[in-house]
């Protein structure tokens, strides 16, 4: 990695700057944005089609399942909170294995520490 802490590195640049410019931190938004934009995505989509169910397919949303208390509606609606943990998990756990390691070492790198 380029030494992104030197201020000497580039004159009339801020540190922000700097780092910004830098190969690694383009390589970690890059990583960042592919993987957090596609599932935001699925997310507003799979939100508004239940959202547009509930507000125009009433007969859809009102099918019963099973016993006489769960409908349609009723699982769409618990399957928000499903996904949205579902999604927090695959964040976290991706995170962790692919992000958090490389985003450190840029971080200490730029601070100037040896952790």
């Amino acid at each position: 990695m380029a030494d992104l802490a030197d201020p000497a590195r580039s004159a009339g640049e801020t540190e922000y700057q700097r780092v910004e410019r830098s190969p690694e931190f383009q390589d970690l938004r890059r990583r960042f944005r592919s993987f957090v934009f596609p599932l935001t995505a699925l997310f507003l989509v799979w939100y508004f089609v239940y959202v547009l169910l509930a507000s125009y397919a009433h007969d859809f949303m009102s099918i019963r399942l099973g016993g006489s208390a769960i409908t349609v509606g009723l699982l769409f609606g618990l399957g928000q909170f499903v996904s949205t943990f579902v999604i927090t998990m695959l964040y976290a756990r991706w995170a962790n294995q692919r992000f958090d390691t490389q985003a450190d070492a840029l971080r200490r790198e730029i601070e100037g520490d040896d952790l």
